[in-house]
């Protein structure tokens, strides 16, 4: 799968998001080794707090179907807003424990713009408790 599939995967994943409170509908799609794709979408919440991230929704959703980070191959995010849609602190920090830091970070909108990192590049010297 190309990176632009991965983002158009993500695209069609904004459809889950339910964003009612910043009207800002995010997708998510990470790519396994295996080809199989898992998404996810913002969920929020008026509690803000409790909201979270489509980042971290696909993230959570592959390790709850056996997957490890040794598992993927890249992620896709995408938004409809002209400015790409980087992930945030936490996503980012989530993201250093579950995903690989040599791993793709592909940010885009509807109109293709996409940018693509490692997780690595997105977060030198990142923070992580070691066994």
């Amino acid at each position: 799968m190309t990176e632009l599939e991965l983002l158009d995967k993500a695209i069609e994943a904004r459809g889950f998001s339910y964003s009612p409170y910043s009207h800002y509908a995010v997708g998510a799609a990470i790519l396994m080794k295996d080809g199989k794709v898992v998404l996810g979408a913002n969920q929020e919440n008026a509690a803000y707090g409790d909201s979270m991230c489509a980042e971290r929704v696909a993230i959570f959703s592959s390790r709850m179907m056996g997957y490890t980070k040794k598992d993927i191959v890249m992620i896709a995010i995408a938004s409809d807003a002209d400015d790409l849609p980087y992930p945030c602190g936490s996503c980012r920090q989530v993201l250093s424990e579950l995903f690989p830091l040599d791993g793709k970070v592909i940010c885009g909108n509807l109109k293709h713009k996409m940018e693509v990192k490692t997780l690595e590049e997105l977060l030198p010297n990142h923070f992580i408790l070691k066994d």
